[in-house]
């Protein structure tokens, strides 16, 4: 039987690998996202809000996955918020998979499962690296209801889940949220123009202690993997690029990629946010002077998330151990996640 994939969050970082993988793979994929992007050959697109119980049911009617996978949030401005909507976007499109001949259900979260959510960030103080069997934290997340969701509809239509949490995520992708290597390269672009140093903008802690990332392209292959491996079937799993590395060694490597001077680290956080205030001008400017996509700033960048990333002041880094006794190996080389991100949003023409 041929696997149907319906991608929610196409447009993003892990939707839009996710939907390069499965079709080069010969899944039929349909995705989901309020706006038609650029979207890889062979997607079918459809526009609906996920918010909207009525539009999802009339939208996704006449559409029979056998694989649902779920990549997007939408960010709100407190927790409680946050669980009403996110979790209520998984019950809708799981209500409207109802009758259907669903045989698999993924969910992207994230780490802040085991660090909490951003009104209660790392005040819990975790053991890394981060172990799938550490218990939910004591406060309102987010990501639990939006598991209880899942989990409450695969005991009532029968499907396989699995849950999958990347670190930060690096890939391509254009509009969305928590893109650092898109934000990372306009940073650099702007310093560039201006003759502003290119320093690394975090804590001290985050400069020195370790850290991983998760690329487009391996969560792609993970989710792929548990879809199919009868042994990853209701399980929560990690997923990170499998290896550590410190700012203070990347840092200066992705200066040389992206062109510009390594500056030398001031020993406190410069937030981007602060940084970068204003600059709305400059990037039209470049954008004018190198013939890019006339995208707005705040359409490339996500300051406020890389910065709540490494403006962190605890070490995190993620364990990997229960998707490799269950077989998946895969392995990405975290400075070749920016470094062709980089090349990809250069060759697009989003970057200088």
């Amino acid at each position: 039987m041929a696997r149907h994939a319906l991608i929610a969050g196409v447009s993003g970082i892990i939707g839009r690998h996710l939907a390069e993988r499965l079709t080069a793979e010969d899944w039929i994929v349909t995705g989901i996202s309020r706006h038609k992007h650029d979207l890889p050959s062979g997607v079918t697109h459809v526009a609906v809000d996920l918010t909207d119980e009525g539009a999802v049911k009339q939208a996704l009617a006449n559409i029979d996955p056998t694989d649902v996978f779920i990549t997007t949030w939408l960010r709100q401005p407190t927790e409680a918020e946050n669980c009403r909507v996110n979790a209520g976007m998984v019950r809708n499109l799981l209500q409207a998979m109802d009758g259907k001949p669903l045989r698999h259900v993924a969910l992207v979260t994230g780490l802040k499962h085991y660090m909490g959510p951003f009104e209660a960030y790392a005040k819990a103080r975790p053991v890394t690296p981060f172990r799938e069997e550490q218990p939910r934290l004591a406060y309102q997340n987010f990501y639990y209801d939006q598991e209880d969701e899942v989990f409450a509809a695969a005991e009532r239509q029968g499907f396989g889940w699995s849950v999958h949490r990347p670190h930060t995520l690096i890939g391509y992708a254009v509009g969305n949220q928590m893109n650092m290597a898109a934000t990372l390269g306009a940073y650099a672009a702007i310093c560039k123009e201006t003759g502003r140093p290119f320093v690394f903008p975090g804590s001290p802690q985050q400069y020195e202690a370790a850290v991983d990332v998760t690329d487009g392209r391996i969560i792609a292959k993970h989710l792929l993997w548990a879809a199919t491996e009868p042994a990853a079937r209701n399980n929560a799993f990690n997923i990170v690029n499998g290896e550590v590395f410190r700012w203070n060694w990347l840092w200066p490597k992705l200066a040389s990629h992206l062109g510009v001077a390594t500056a030398e680290y001031p020993g406190h956080s410069q937030p981007l946010e602060e940084q970068m205030a204003g600059m709305e001008p400059v990037w039209d400017a470049i954008v004018a002077k190198h013939g890019l996509q006339r995208n707005p700033l705040n359409k490339v960048v996500s300051w406020w998330h890389s910065d709540a990333d490494l403006g962190r002041v605890i070490e995190n880094f993620t364990d990997m151990t229960k998707s490799r006794d269950m077989g998946f190996t895969a392995y990405q080389n975290s400075l070749r996640s920016f470094t062709d991100a980089f090349d990809k949003f250069r060759a697009a023409k989003v970057l200088p």
